[in-house]
């Protein structure tokens, strides 16, 4: 299965703008005390605000992992566990500035997913279901 195939989802809200389903997602940052890991997650592309959805981070406890070496690694073009095509589609996204899509197994085996937005304003950590 290529995970590229998914797109936003993008809703208008009840203020004329545009309003992301995913608003689930909870501030990684302030949530886990990690206000000062951005500077440290220097890679090749800008992650932009990083958030996580309550069932990627409840996962994240129940298996005793850290996410932050998971950004990291996405930073810095390491995209997991994707498929060929999918991982050379987020060479190319890197150079043309579209979406990324990261995939890991935490150390209890549970898969998460990473993308970036295209725009590059932020990160979103969340199990593949949530998408």
């Amino acid at each position: 299965m290529r995970l590229f195939k998914f797109l936003p989802l993008i809703y208008p809200n009840n203020r004329g703008t545009m309003h992301d389903p995913r608003e689930r997602r909870l501030p990684v940052l302030r949530q886990q005390g990690w206000e000062h890991q951005r500077s440290s997650l220097k890679g090749i592309f800008a992650l932009g605000r990083l958030f996580a959805t309550p069932g990627a981070l409840h996962a994240m406890v129940a298996a005793g992992d850290d996410l932050v070496s998971y950004l990291a690694r996405h930073s810095r073009g390491d995209w997991g566990e994707v498929e060929v095509e999918d991982w050379q589609a987020n060479d190319r996204a890197v150079l043309c500035g579209t979406r990324l899509l990261s995939a890991y197994r935490l150390v209890d085996r549970t898969k998460v997913w990473i993308i970036t937005e295209a725009d590059r304003s932020s990160t979103t950590v969340l199990l593949p279901h949530e998408y």
